[in-house]
C-alpha cells in the first residue's frame, strides 16, 4: 500500500528464499478478504477450501460448518506472494538481511553493520523480539507456551480425513491443529506449555506420547510421515500493545497475539498492516499512536474470547464439559469461530 502510494517503502526480510514458519497455515474468511483487498487471490495460489471445523477431545469428536469459507495455504507460498506484490507495487525488498536492533522508531541496525534511518518503522517480526523494541517481560505468562510445526507427507488417508476441514486435537496443556495445504501435505501445528515438552524429554518424544494419548491424532501422524520440526518459544498469548511512540507501528503479533486455537493470526497481521499503512499515509508518523490504540481496542474482545476458549480446551475437567456441550449444540463452534475473528 505504501509502495502504490509512491512512498519510499523498504522491506527488510531475513530469509533468502521461500520457507515455512511455525504459524499461519489457516486463512479465515477475514484473512481471505484482506488478501483480496491487496490484490492477492489465495485460490489462484492453490489454497485448499475449508468449510468445516472438527474438534477432537480424546475419544469425543464434534464437527460444525464454519460461518464462511476458509482456506489452508502454506506460509511458504503466501509470504512469497506478499513480497512479490510489494516489489511490484514499488517497495524496495531486501532479502537475506536481518535487522539486529532498533534505536527507537527511526533508526535500525542491520547484521551487515549498516544503519538505516527512516521517518517510520513498521515492526513485523511476529513472535520474535527485536532488541531495543522488545515486548515487556510481563507479556510472557508464568508457564511459557511453545509453538512448533511440521508438514505430514501427502497420503490418501490424510486427503480423505482432512478434505475441507480444519481439525483441532485438544489435550492437557495444549492443542494440535491439522489442515491440508496446496501441495497435498498436511500442516501440523502444535501449541503446548513448555513444561510438557520438558517432561516428555523433547518435541519428538512429546509427539510420540501424544500419538498414544490421542488415537485420532496418532492415526493422522501415522498416515503421513512428519518432516523437519520448527519451533518458537515464549509465545505471549493475549498480549496487546496499547501504546507506542510517533513513527512506530506494531503489526501482527507485535501488536496483538491471539491464541492460535482461534486461527486468526494471519487476519490480524493483514488487517494491522493495511490499517497502519492507511494511518501513515493519512497522518504521517504522528498517526502511529492513534492507530495502535485503535488496534488494541479492536483486538480486546477476540483475544479475550480466544484466551477463555483456550483455557477451557487445555484443562481436562472443563474440556470434557465443553465437548459434552458441543456434542449437544455443535452450532456453538461456529459462533466461537465468528466471535474470535478480528478482521472485518
Amino acid at each position: 500500500m505504501l509502495g502504490r502510494a509512491g512512498l519510499a517503502a523498504e522491506l527488510i526480510e531475513r530469509t533468502i528464499g521461500p520457507r515455512d514458519v511455525v504459524c499461519g497455515g489457516f486463512l479465515g474468511w477475514d484473512a481471505l478478504a484482506a488478501l483480496d483487498r491487496l490484490g492477492i487471490d489465495a485460490w489462484v495460489l492453490g489454497a485448499r477450501a475449508i468449510g468445516r471445523v472438527r474438534l477432537v477431545g480424546g475419544e469425543r469428536l464434534v464437527e460444525a460448518t464454519l460461518p464462511h469459507r476458509a482456506a489452508g495455504l502454506s506460509r511458504r507460498i503466501l509470504d512469497e506472494a506478499l513480497m512479490d506484490a510489494a516489489a511490484r507495487a514499488g517497495a524496495l525488498v531486501r532479502r537475506g538481511v536481518a535487522v539486529r536492533a532498533a534505536e527507537g522508531a527511526h533508526r535500525v541496525r542491520l547484521d551487515t553493520g549498516e544503519t538505516i534511518e527512516a521517518e517510520a518503522l513498521l515492526l513485523a517480526t511476529g513472535k520474535h523480539e527485536l532488541r531495543g523494541l522488545a515486548r515487556p517481560r510481563e507479556a510472557i505468562a508464568a508457564d511459557p507456551v511453545v509453538g512448533f510445526r511440521t508438514a505430514l507427507a501427502p497420503s490418501v488417508s490424510l486427503e480423505q480425513a482432512l478434505q475441507g476441514v480444519i481439525e483441532l486435537h485438544l489435550f492437557d496443556g495444549g492443542y494440535a491443529g491439522l489442515l491440508l495445504q496446496e501441495d497435498g501435505s498436511a500442516n501440523l501445528c502444535v501449541s503446548v506449555a513448555r513444561d510438557r515438552i520438558s517432561q516428555a524429554g523433547g518435541i519428538a518424544e512429546l509427539i510420540a506420547r501424544l500419538s498414544k494419548e490421542l488415537p485420532h491424532l496418532g492415526q493422522r501422524i501415522h498416515g503421513g510421515g512428519a518432516g523437519e520440526w520448527q519451533a518458537v518459544a515464549g509465545i505471549p498469548y493475549g498480549w496487546r500493545a496499547k501504546g507506542t511512540e510517533p513513527g512506530l507501528f506494531r503489526l501482527g503479533d507485535q501488536g496483538a497475539v491471539i491464541a492460535s486455537l482461534a486461527g486468526d493470526g494471519i487476519a490480524i497481521a493483514l488487517a494491522s498492516g493495511i490499517e497502519a499503512a492507511a494511518a501513515l499515509l493519512r497522518h504521517g508518523p504522528q498517526g502511529a499512536q492513534a492507530f495502535q490504540a485503535g488496534f488494541a481496542g479492536r483486538a480486546r474482545r477476540p483475544l479475550a474470547i480466544a484466551s477463555k476458549l483456550r483455557g477451557a480446551a487445555e484443562n481436562g475437567r472443563t474440556r470434557r464439559s465443553l465437548m459434552r456441550l458441543l456434542r449437544w449444540a455443535p452450532f456453538l463452534l461456529a459462533i466461537g469461530a465468528r466471535l474470535t475473528r478480528f478482521g472485518r
